[in-house]
């Protein structure tokens, strides 16, 4: 089997949702000596690709987007380990994802880091009602780096606090060490350029765009 077939099989798995199928295709690739990075590039993040565009023009739902990042995690907990050890690979840059303090609303989130991981972003998942000084202790820990930060809120209460993120950001004079990418239901491009953040996006195929629009 060739190479193109072997992402051909990682793609089509992600496309039709298939777990099982998608970790017996991981497996093969490399076992057959494809690149750990390759098959996520070349393979799981072009069906990943593919998903987010069907779910745009709605074409599949919420449920199914699930099922396909589901896919992509159970391929990524065997290749993520490998991506670790090979010091070699430089991705476009950190992703520091976390849903805002006051708020479990985690859908979205889990989406958009699926997303973010599978176009070679490494991935700090902070998780869920992350107070702001737990993204400060994660950004000092991280320093050097090519950051972006990607919070989430869905409610308007915990949307603000992404006002406070920044402001104590620029107190701890860390602002111009990160990008930031903030999302959610009722953030929009207005509130971004109130609070001085770098951007936004509608849903999760569009944060990866943005995301590596802003990483430029």
């Amino acid at each position: 089997m060739s190479n193109k077939e072997f992402f051909e099989k990682l793609r089509d798995a992600i496309v039709n949702q298939d777990i099982d199928g998608c970790v017996d295709a991981t497996k093969k690739a490399l076992e057959a000596g494809i690149a750990p990075y390759d098959a996520i590039n070349d393979g799981l993040a072009v069906g990943m690709k593919i998903i987010g565009d069907k779910f745009e023009a709605a074409e599949i739902y919420l449920p199914h987007i699930m099922i396909s990042a589901k896919a992509m995690n159970a391929a990524m907990e065997i290749l993520s380990p490998l991506l670790e050890a090979d010091k070699t690979i430089e991705g476009v840059g950190t992703a520091i994802t976390y849903v805002q303090e006051g708020d479990i609303h985690d859908i979205g989130h889990r989406l958009v880091t699926t997303m973010l991981g599978a176009n070679g972003f490494q991935i700090i998942d902070l998780g869920v009602d992350v107070p702001n000084e737990t993204i400060i202790e994660e950004i000092v820990k991280n320093k050097g780096k090519k950051i972006i930060l990607v919070g989430s809120a869905l409610m308007t209460t915990s949307m603000l606090g992404q006002r406070d993120t920044i402001k104590l950001l620029e107190e701890e004079g860390l602002r111009d060490s990160v990008k930031i990418m903030l999302g959610g239901a009722p953030v929009s491009d207005a509130w971004i350029k109130e609070i001085g953040a770098d951007g936004t996006a509608e849903n999760a195929a569009d944060a990866v765009r943005v995301a590596l629009k802003i990483m430029k």
